[in-house]
């Protein structure tokens, strides 16, 4: 059998690709359409050969980047057409985020919309003139196909080019007006108009925020928890519950075998986008546990360890940094691994349980998992809950213990049948800001839940990427994959870092992490910090040269590195006394207000920001015995609070020069009363008296004893 797959790879050909490390270059690696990556090389032989440049950008687990391969590039008839007329080239966008970054905002000026797979039609200079997402092979349904297109532009490249460079031309004016024009400064008064913007368009139905597909975009109701705990408002704390509850329940969370996928393609989270990101179970993770110590509802801890159960099983690598994503597909169609049809349940379960796991998960006999194309039922079903297991139980009549064990039983079963199925295909590359992301998330559910293994892996994780992926001046490095380290560090790539830093720092007290937060940080600000306009780049200032240099402040899928880096400020600024960072954060405001005020629900991470600022604030030194039992209670009683804008610092009693003192001179002259754990608590500037009682302390930290 090997020898046949040997003899198969031999017969192959291979076009330029063959070489990368990137899973979704390889991916096209034996195509009959000749790809070159980004570089160089492909730029050169369209100068030389005077032929236009087709760029595909997509990534390994995405669906209809799947979808255009099988049908076009694969297609003998359609790679012909492609050679004679483009030089082509492949970007795997979560490796490239900048050059899809740009590309994405072109198709989005030319067409009104974007996604991916992301097509470009540009010349040698990089001037893009025409742009799509997916074609079909033929047209259909209104939309041009790849037989109808490259003829098109192969007329216009070699008998009407003056239209084409026209055209090119426009497009690069309306890059170079995309600058943010600076604004006002924001006041408090703005996240009222947020929250107000969020409650409106929430859906008290089904959860989320209205319409189709629906996104988890946790950071938003990371934000509305911030609003709740300032404002006392309810509502805010009723659209978050509502949208966790909703989306653990739908289908877009996978029962079986537990993490979120991508997205629901419908409004009421049932049909999903099957593919996981890493960044998802991060970001959600970080939303159930702060919803947990908003609520003390076990419900979320136990949402949160699900989540993070499936990250530690299947997408960590044995080197301790965290895996991309898993796809949509196997065996060439979407969502086939996570689907079943009520007889393979039969089949697998006796007669009772069944019957009973059949009714819980909402089976239906000829399936509710529709193919999205053609919109027919394909005969299977995607498990998900109508109720909370607590009403199911009463229904049914089971004591809910019961009926957990049962569940809990019955998914062991399946999941263990699953893992003979064909799997979907891991993305196992390592990105430094999705990991930095992933490493926040276990840092915080390390400290909250008091669980060792979570912080053993957020520092297994950091250790992996501080000893790989940095470099002796602070510079970062963006991608790991198969032993090879790649591409400049982007914005995002120190920012996450940092928040995932920050958050280890405050988890173990180990100060080592804490010095890399702050190196970081003057590396971030010294590469993509603009010093005329304020704001931070998304590109360092030696990096490639692309047709502009852009800035992110938009919160989509990924919070923006410069809301993210405007929380890094100001924790960074409250533990060091560094007032230039505070500035920093006030210049992000300016730098992109007429922006965000045209849609602030697209802006929350921001917004967090903002809470952080404009709210009570807190530093807290703990000083005591960091495993004494005074010390554990007090340190508990912070963290299993939601306390959201603070930093904790702990200075270790009879210690002459600790650590931390060589960080901050904050702790200086912070003694512990009478040997015991003692907190000094500030709040927004204004420092307390120091105290040995915790019900002082949560006081001080406006906590209400009933929490």
């Amino acid at each position: 059998m090997a020898k046949k797959h040997q003899d198969s790879q031999k017969n192959k050909k291979f076009n330029h690709l063959i070489n990368e490390k990137s899973p979704y270059l390889l991916q096209h690696a034996d195509n009959p359409v000749d790809w070159y990556p980004w570089g160089e090389e492909a730029f050169e032989k369209a100068r030389k050969e005077d032929k236009p440049i087709f760029l595909s950008i997509g990534y390994s687990t995405c669906h209809w980047c799947h979808v255009m391969a099988h049908e076009s590039f694969e297609d003998p008839e359609v790679a012909k057409l492609m050679n004679e007329t483009f030089i082509s080239i492949k970007v795997d966008r979560e490796e490239r985020p900048e050059i899809d970054s740009l590309y994405m905002s072109v198709c989005q000026m030319l067409t009104g919309s974007g996604g991916w797979p992301l097509t470009i039609l540009m010349d040698a200079d990089k001037r893009p003139f025409t742009a799509g997402t997916y074609f079909p092979k033929q047209s259909r349904y209104g939309r041009i196909g790849m037989m109808e297109l490259i003829p098109r532009i192969q007329d216009f490249w070699e008998n009407k080019r003056d239209s084409l460079e026209a055209s090119a031309k426009d497009v690069i004016e309306q890059l170079q007006q995309m600058e943010y024009t600076p604004g006002s400064e924001f006041t408090i008064e703005i996240l009222d108009e947020a929250f107000k913007e969020a409650s409106m368009l929430f859906d008290d139905k089904l959860g989320g925020f209205k319409g189709a597909p629906k996104f988890p975009t946790p950071h938003k109701l990371l934000f509305l928890l911030r609003y709740w705990r300032r404002t006392n408002n309810e509502r805010a704390l009723v659209i978050v519950e509502k949208t966790l509850h909703a989306m653990r329940n739908g289908g877009i969370f996978d029962h079986i075998g537990f993490g979120f996928h991508r997205y629901s393609t419908d409004s009421s989270w049932l049909l999903p986008h099957f593919e996981k990101m890493l960044y998802d179970q991060a970001l959600l993770a970080i939303a159930y546990i702060e919803t947990y110590q908003a609520t003390k509802n076990k419900y979320y801890q136990n949402v949160a360890e699900e989540i993070l159960a499936y990250v530690l099983r299947d997408m960590t690598s044995p080197l301790g940094g965290f895996y991309s994503a898993e796809d949509a597909d196997s065996e060439g169609e979407e969502g086939k691994f996570y689907t079943w049809s009520p007889d393979e349940i039969k089949k697998i379960l006796d007669e009772e349980d069944s019957s009973l796991f059949l009714k819980v998960y909402n089976f239906e006999h000829g399936g509710n998992f529709y193919d999205q194309a053609t919109r027919e039922k394909t005969g299977t079903n995607i498990p998900h809950l109508k109720n909370s297991i607590e009403k199911i139980a009463i229904d049914l009549s089971i004591p809910i213990d019961e009926l957990n064990k049962r569940l809990d039983r019955i998914r062991s079963k399946l999941f263990s049948t699953r893992k003979n199925r064909i799997h979907p295909h891991k993305d196992d590359k390592i990105l430094t800001d999705w990991n930095g992301l992933m490493i926040a998330a276990l840092a915080l559910a390390g400290r909250v839940f008091e669980k060792k293994e979570y912080t053993i892996a957020a520092q297994n994780a950091t250790n992996f990427i501080l000893e790989n992926m940095l470099a002796k001046d602070y510079r970062l490095s963006h991608r790991f994959r198969d032993g090879e380290i790649a591409i400049q560090g982007m914005v995002d790539d120190y920012a996450f870092l940092i928040w995932g830093l920050l958050e280890l720092y405050q988890t173990t007290f180990n100060e080592r992490f804490l010095k890399h937060a702050i190196s970081l940080n003057a590396s971030l600000l010294k590469h993509f910090w603009d010093e005329n306009k304020g704001a931070l780049f998304f590109t360092p200032n030696d990096g490639e040269q692309l047709l502009i240099r852009k800035k992110e402040i938009y919160d989509g899928a990924i919070p923006s590195g410069n809301s993210v880096s405007m929380l890094n400020f100001i924790k960074i600024a409250r533990i060091t006394g560094n007032v230039e960072l505070e500035e920093k954060v006030s210049q992000i405001n300016k730098a992109f207000s007429k922006t965000i005020e045209q849609s602030l629900i697209a802006h929350t991470m921001f917004l967090s920001a903002l809470e952080y600022i404009y709210g009570s604030s807190f530093e807290v030194v703990i000083v005591g015995k960091l495993n004494s039992d005074d010390t554990s209670e007090m340190l508990k009683a912070i963290r299993s609070n939601f306390i959201p804008n603070k930093i904790a610092l702990f200075v270790p009693i009879g210690e002459q020069t600790p650590e931390i003192s060589k960080i901050t001179d904050f702790v200086h002259y912070k003694e512990a009363i009478d040997n015991k754990a003692t907190a000094h608590v500030c709040i927004n500037r204004f420092c307390k008296f120091p105290t040995s009682e915790i019900a002082t302390m949560l006081k001080f930290l406006e906590i209400n004893k009933e929490n």
